[in-house]
């Protein structure tokens, strides 16, 4: 119904208007129509009288519009224009001001029809029908139905501007009967509706369904007719209808399809009509479509093939379209058929235009992701329904590759016959296009087919061309490169709707890909993900593959390169290894060149991704190489040329020739960096893809790894003849190594398995350059710099990648080619370096694991024997010691282990360098070394000691050892308590103890360590480490405890003896010519006996030494006895050893023991007293003897008798060995055939005697004495050499005796002393006394012979021929004389003297030497031994007076004394002076006198015998005497 106009100024204005016409009506009617005329003016008085009745105006004009209108209807009846004209104009005012009833809208469309069937004003009709109908809805129904038909006959006129008004008349109307629903909708119902019928639906008819309301109806109604037209049906509704073109009809369906999904979704019975008119209808109308086949001859059919036509075609994709838009959620099975077909239309078969609609309709779908996922929802992820989104992207894809593959199925021809072929490429140079005023296009070209990229596609937007011609009717000329460019562009959307869809909507372009992830995802979704990958991924790839080779321009390349990165980002989040990897092997084929991308990445990618390669795709193996490297140089300019890097998969020689970079490879590396970069989290496994394509790219561009594992460009590419680089990508190669490096510098942002991942494919690649390596090609070194500088920036997580890393780069520091053995040894020093160095959250040195895992693979590295891996080792720990040397607490075990990692093998430059660390260490570090890694200290100072390149190391270590021992000493009490400490807090710990305390142990490893130093093959070693060895006990021995003074005995010091002992033993005598080279070497050292015998004198010292300073505490140890016997019989081995200065310092050893007298103030207890520690360090110390168990004075001396016992059998068992005469005779050979012990070595025997005579003399019984008096008489026999005589025997007249004659006196005044002194049983001596100091005397006048060496007496020597000369005895015995006459005088009446005849052996002994008289040796002697025997008799004669019976055969001895003296059988000499002839002479008269005064006055107590003895002497003498008055007168 009408809604009249509430402003009555409105109304009284319409009123005035109709009056006006109805006047102007009247008078063009009162001639020819007076009953218009008429009833013109009867309505002009109804308005009067409406208007007056009341002041609403509209309220009465309404419900008698159907009169007013009646002069109006029956105007338009006459036909007359003028007329007519002037009737509608009234009509629309009234039909506007909406003051017209249903009646009046009756007669007006009555009106209008007869109008259009006569022909006239038929635009004013078309105005006024919509006028009439969109004002309000009074106009419904049946009256509505025949508007529309009016509308529709006014379309079918022969006037164009007719139809094309009808046409938008219609268009209007049709939308404004369902704009009536729209509004009706929203009204909420007053009563319920009955329930939808479908027997009453599928019943057509003209009465609309009972469950719709009135505007609902009529639209039914409409949309129902619309359907039957286009399908050349009757109308049911539209009653009247004579024609309906199917374009037209069809494109009223797609408007209304498209404007009001609304209605059709809400109502049922119009779905109902979708699913069985509409796409019943427009499969029927494809029909032509899908049978046709563009080129191929008619089948053999009674009725020819109807060719498509493109106004249906694109009319009914526009449908297909808006249904799949609109109704998907309706018509999900025939969506399912629409999308088929859109497919199909895509075969090559199929004429270009049909494709490129179809593909507009694609690219419109594309760019909804939404439409995408339900593609895939409900038919992809169905078991058994067609896969129509993966059909989609293969159709596609497979539409691009034919445009490639096969350019002549691609042509098509219109109706017109218009030939549309591809274009022909235009001249390039580089890559593009070139000409007068040709400015670059974009293109493909791939195969020698050149397309253009005809237009650009903003992204996520659709803009067809085609399915907007809706005036075309014939098939359009389809543009060069369209098809190709809209395919291209669709591609692209589906990868960006498949991303929206995966990780959602970013909130800006900026945003991160990453960041948008859709995160705790449900399995359903996951599940539609994965399948949304697994639908596209192939034909994905295969087409932006195939865009990606074929493109010339740089930012399609860019767009193709962008999708693929995403694709594979997505592949890489939900974890889909294999199209994952298929994307990221096609991003590294295209980054190489084509003949790589052939031979080096096929045969990881072909075997797992099958998708990579369609049929349409694949190259046959023997396509020529060449001409694809041509055709990747004609759409790319090239940009770089280079050598290729050798794969181990390649014999050697398979790539020599150089190899072409274009500027779109370039372009794809970096695109791939960009992958690795942002996404290195999700490619897993396809690292190793990655990196090799990298790895070679950079081999190409000829970067190199520098300091930190950064690449640089190489110095050498211009010197290179097969290496150009173009000045764009010289200025571009810091850029990319830029880029490279923050790649690597991003993986500190993975998580710890994507970090494993990449880790995993760098040691893959690494170890697949050392495999190249091995034979003899230079090996990349990329993967082992990017595996540091991956390293380095993940420090903070070194215990994730510490051991894969640096396990690996240990395997590179193996191998045998030198570069990359030395770039693996970098990479390990610089992160060892880098990671000590490094902030952790646990202090390093309180993470005693952490700084074991780190220091360990710089231990390892001790383990190659190469010294460039050695050498680099050491540099390391020297830098170490520098920067972190307070850190390394519990890393000092490894740290010295790699320091005293050192053999023989290696050279003095390497031995040096580590020496230079072990100072450090010593010198600056070991106050803050822990206590339990000083025995690391010692044994690695001990090594660099025992090494033999460098013989100042060695000596300058053992110093070291002797700084360390100070270290020890003036730190003792922090050490001890520290190791204290640590042997309680780990009992099973490497501390160094067991049986002895810890801090007496480390002592015990120096001493040891010294001990091995001391057998060293160099003597200048030996000597110094003697001498360190022999200091540190002397100095610091006193810390030590008993029990570890035992272990310092039979651990350190008699080993030392028997090893040397040993190796003394098997030395060479010969001169070495060869070791010493041209220095000057004495010839006591010349030989290596020689120098072993110095070693041995050093050795045996110093233990004696030690014996003596530390005898308390030795002779606390319990098994001193043994210890003792031991020393003994080294001394006594050494003594009797051949060589005269080994032999000499045994003896003095032994004279050093020899001083260990028990009074606790000698000199060596005064030393030791000097080195003893603070007391409070004595306590419980070595020195503290107050602790030993208490031992008894008589069991102390017993043990010192015993020990002393085996002493003296010792020096009996030296003395007799030393002094043995050789066996056989004569001395051809002195140095070679006879030893013969020297004076030195005898002097100093002898002089041993008395001190020991000391210990011994309470057990010294005569068997002892005899064996004294052998040794004594045969070492006064040994002769001197010849050589050596000048320097022992004193010359003439400086006459004195010789050390070794003194030493034998001094021996015999000892024992003289003891004897007197002594018990009786000591005095029984005695008799062998006397004997052996008159066998003394003996020798002035006779010679002694050593066995049956030849040897001269000492004067008789002249010049140095002589071989052996015998000693000087004369001053020897006239001190024997005296001591006999001293002794004798002191016990002359002892009964034992008195007994043994000792007075009758004196007077026999004396009268040798009287006898011989003038012809002694000396003058001096016999004058001597007469006094001497005058003084003896003077003592002895009383007492044989007195005990006659034991002197009774002594008479008749010096009767025949006295004879031989005074008689003397060779006269003096006639040289002899007067003094001295009367000195004689006083001599004489002395004997003389004594024969009266002490014989002849006691001649009665005298036997008689001699006393006639006597006086025939003295008758005999005063004959004698006066022959001899001669002389006197003289």
């Amino acid at each position: 119904m009408a809604s009249p106009l509430k402003d009555p100024q409105i109304a009284k204005k319409l009123v005035e208007s109709l009056q006006g016409d109805l006047r102007s009506l009247s008078a063009e009617g009162k001639r020819k129509y007076p009953h218009v005329k008429e009833a013109s003016e009867q309505i002009q008085l109804k308005l009067r009288t409406i208007c007056t009745k009341s002041e609403d105006v509209m309220s009465g004009l309404v419900p008698a519009s159907a009169e007013i209108i009646q002069p109006f209807v029956m105007g338009c009846d006459t036909k007359n224009p003028k007329i007519v004209q002037l009737c509608l104009t009234s009509v629309q005012k009234l039909i506007s001001h909406e003051a017209i009833s249903v009646t009046a809208a009756d007669n007006i469309l009555g009106m209008l029809w007869n109008l259009m069937e006569a022909g006239l004003e038929e635009l004013k009709l078309l105005q006024t029908a919509i006028i009439l109908i969109t004002t309000n809805s009074v106009v419904q129904h049946d009256s509505l139905a025949k508007a529309l038909v009016l509308c529709f006959r006014l379309h079918f006129t022969k006037d164009s501007t007719t139809i094309n008004t009808a046409a938008a008349t219609i268009k209007h109307l049709v939308s404004c009967v369902f704009e009536r629903v729209v509004t009706e909708d929203k009204v909420p119902l007053q009563a319920s509706t009955s329930e939808v019928s479908l027997e009453e639906l599928k019943n057509h008819s003209k009465t609309p369904p009972h469950s719709l309301r009135p505007c609902a109806g009529d639209a039914y109604l409409l949309f129902q007719d619309l359907c039957q037209l286009v399908n050349a049906d009757q109308p049911f509704w539209l009653v009247g209808m004579t024609e309906m073109t199917r374009t037209f009809g069809l494109e009223l369906l797609e408007a209304v399809l498209t404007a009001f999904p609304q209605i059709f979704l809400q109502h049922k019975e119009f779905s109902f009509q979708l699913k069985e008119k509409v796409c019943p209808l427009v499969i029927k109308l494809f029909s032509p479509s899908l049978k046709y086949r563009q080129g191929m001859p008619p089948p053999p059919s009674p009725t020819p093939v109807e060719r498509p036509f493109f106004p249906i075609v694109m009319r009914l994709l526009r449908i297909v379209c808006a249904l799949i838009k609109h109704y998907y959620c309706i018509l999900v099975t025939e969506c399912e058929i629409f999308l088929s077909l859109l497919v199909k239309f895509l075969d090559s078969e199929k004429p270009n235009w049909q494709r490129c609609l179809a593909l507009e309709v694609l690219h419109k779908l594309s760019v909804q992701p939404d439409l995408l996922r339900s593609f895939t929802q409900s038919y992809d992820m169905k078991l058994h329904s067609t896969k129509i989104f993966r059909d989609i992207v293969n159709g596609v894809g497979t539409y691009i590759q034919s445009q490639f593959m096969n350019p002549s199925l691609s042509t098509t021809t219109t109706g017109n016959k218009t030939p549309d072929t591809h274009g022909t490429p235009p001249a390039l140079v580089g890559g593009l296009p070139v000409g007068g005023g040709v400015t670059p296009q974009a293109a493909f070209m791939y195969r020698g087919v050149w397309i253009p990229i005809v237009f650009t596609v903003p992204a996520g937007q659709a803009r067809p061309t085609y399915l907007e011609m809706l005036d075309k009717v014939d098939p359009p000329t389809i543009a060069d490169g369209y098809g190709l460019s809209l395919a291209f562009y669709c591609l692209l959307e589906v990868v960006k709707s498949v991303r929206i869809l995966v990780q959602g909507e970013p909130v800006n372009e900026n945003q991160s890909q990453t960041s948008s992830i859709k995160k705790n995802i449900s399995a359903e979704e996951r599940g539609l993900d994965e399948e949304l990958i697994n639908s596209s991924w192939c034909g994905l790839l295969a087409a932006l593959s195939l865009l990606l080779d074929a493109s010339t321009d740089e930012s399609a390349t860019e767009a193709v390169l962008k999708s693929m990165k995403m694709f594979g980002e997505l592949c890489g989040e939900l974890e889909m290894t294999t199209p994952r990897d298929a994307f990221i092997t096609a991003l590294c084929k295209a980054s190489l060149p084509p003949h790589y991308t052939l031979t080096i990445l096929n045969s990881t990618a072909a075997a797992q991704n099958p998708g990579l390669q369609s049929k349409d795709h694949s190259r046959s193996s023997s396509q020529d190489l060449a001409s694809l490297a041509t055709e990747s140089v004609e759409r790319s300019q090239v940009v770089a040329v280079g050598t290729p890097l050798p794969t181990a998969s390649l014999p050697a020689g398979a790539h020599q020739g150089p190899v072409m970079l274009t500027a779109k490879n370039i372009q794809c590396m970096r695109s791939l960096l960009s992958v690795a970069h942002c996404n290195g989290g999700v490619l897993g496994t396809a690292w190793h893809l990655v990196l090799t394509t990298l790895q070679h790219l950079v081999w190409i561009l000829g970067l190199k790894p520098s300091a930190g594992g950064s690449l640089k460009a190489s110095q050498q590419i211009s010197d290179s003849s097969n290496a150009v680089i173009t000045t764009a990508v010289m200025s571009d190669l810091p850029v990319l190594a830029s880029m490279l490096s923050r790649l690597f510098e991003s993986s500190q942002y993975l998580d710890e398995v994507a970090l494993h991942h990449l880790i995993d494919a760098l040691c893959k690649l690494s170890s697949e350059s050392m495999e190249l390596a091995y034979t003899n090609r230079e090996p990349s070194l990329f993967a082992v710099a990017k595996l540091l500088e991956t390293g380095l920036v993940n420090l903070h997580r070194v215990e994730v990648l510490w051991r894969p890393v640096t396990n690996h780069l240990l395997e590179v520091c193996q191998h045998p080619h030198q570069g990359m053995r030395c770039w693996g040894a970098e990479a390990v020093t610089t992160m060892v370096k880098a990671a000590l160095s490094h902030k952790y959250d646990t202090e390093l040195h309180q993470n005693v694991k952490l700084q074991s895992m780190i220091l360990g693979p710089l231990q390892e590295l001790s383990y190659i024997p190469q010294a460039d891996i050695r050498q680099r080792q050491l540099e390391c720990v020297l830098q170490v010691l520098h920067n972190n040397g307070d850190k390394l607490v519990h890393g000092w075990p490894l740290i010295l282990g790699v320091i005293g990692a050192l053999n023989n093998d290696q050279g003095e430059k390497l031995i040096q360098t580590a020496f230079q660390s072990l100072q450090l260490v010593v010198t600056d570090y070991l106050p803050i070394i822990p206590c339990v890694y000083l025995q690391n200290c010692v044994e690695v100072a001990a090594k660099f000691g025992l090494q033999n390149r460098e013989l100042n190391i060695s000596l300058t270590a053992i110093g070291l050892l002797w700084n360390i021992s100070d270290f020890f000493y003036q730190n003792r009490q922090r050490i001890e308590s520290e190791l204290a400490a640590a042997q309680s807090r780990e009992p099973g710990s490497d501390v160094p103890g067991g049986e002895v305390p810890p801090f007496d142990a480390l002592w015990m490893s120096l001493y040891v360590k010294q001990g091995e130093l001391c057998v060293d093959q160099r003597p200048a070693v030996r000597k110094s480490a003697g001498q360190t060895l022999f200091s540190t006990i002397s100095a610091h021995g006193g810390l030590l405890q008993t029990n570890t003074w035992k272990k310092v005995v039979w651990q350190v010091l008699f080993p030392l003896l028997e090893n040397v002992q040993k190796l003394s033993s098997t030395a060479s005598n010969v001169k070495d010519e060869a070791a010493t080279g041209n220095i000057l070497i004495h010839h006591s050292r010349d030989t290596a006996e020689k120098q072993w015998a110095e070693t041995c004198v050093l050795s045996l010292a110093g233990v004696a030494r030690t014996f003596n300073a530390k005898r308390k505490v030795l002779q606390t140890i319990g098994d001193f006895p043994r210890a003792w016997s031991l020393l003994l019989e080294y001394i006594e081995t050494n003594a009797m050893c051949n060589n005269a200065e080994v032999s000499l310092a045994a003896l003095k050893s032994f004279q050093e023991i020899l001083q260990m007298s028990g009074d606790p103030k000698d000199k060596s207890d005064d030393l030791l007293t000097l080195m003893k520690p603070p007391s409070e360090v004595v306590m419980s110390r070595s020195e503290d003897t107050s602790k030993a168990l208490p031992r008894s004075s008589s069991e102390d001396s017993d043990l010192d008798l015993a020990l002393w016992t085996a002493a003296w059998k010792v020096w009996l068992n030296i003395g007799t060995s030393a002094t043995k005469p050789p066996p056989s005779p004569g001395g051809k050979a002195p140095d070679r055939g006879v030893y013969v012990p020297s004076q030195a070595f005898l002097t100093a025997l002898i002089q041993t005697f008395p001190p020991l005579f000391e210990h011994i003399k309470t057990r010294f019984v005569a068997a002892d004495l005899q064996k004294l008096s052998s040794v004594l008489k045969t070492a006064l026999c040994v002769p001197v050499h010849g050589d050596a005589s000048p320097f022992i025997i004193p010359s003439f007249p400086d006459v004195t005796t010789t050390p070794l004659q003194e030493a034998s006196l001094a021996a015999m005044e000892v024992l003289i002393k003891a004897v007197q002194s002594g018990p009786e049983s000591m005095q029984s001596m005695y008799p062998d006394i006397f004997d052996q100091l008159l066998t003394f005397v003996e020798f002035g006048v006779r010679v002694p012979k050593f066995g049956q060496l030849e040897a001269k007496a000492f004067g008789a020597v002249k010049g140095p021929q002589v071989d052996w000369v015998t000693m000087n005895f004369v001053p020897f015995a006239e001190k024997s004389v005296e001591m006999v006459v001293n002794l004798y005088g002191v016990s002359a009446k002892h009964p034992v003297v008195v007994q043994a005849h000792v007075l009758q052996k004196i007077i026999q002994t004396f009268r040798l030497p009287l006898s011989y008289k003038y012809t002694c040796p000396s003058p001096s002697t016999w004058v001597l031994v007469i006094n001497s025997l005058l003084t003896v008799l003077g003592v002895g004669l009383p007492v044989a007076r007195k005990q006659g019976a034991a002197f009774q055969d002594m008479w008749g001895e010096l009767a025949r004394t006295l004879e031989d003296f005074l008689f003397p059988k060779q006269p003096s000499p006639s040289t002899l002076s007067m003094e001295d002839f009367q000195r004689d002479e006083a001599i004489d008269c002395k004997v003389i006198q004594m024969i009266r005064d002490d014989i002849l006055s006691y001649s009665s107590t005298i036997p008689a015998d001699f006393v006639k003895q006597i006086m025939k002497l003295l008758n005999r003498g005063s004959i004698h005497s006066t022959s001899s008055d001669s002389f006197i007168g003289q």
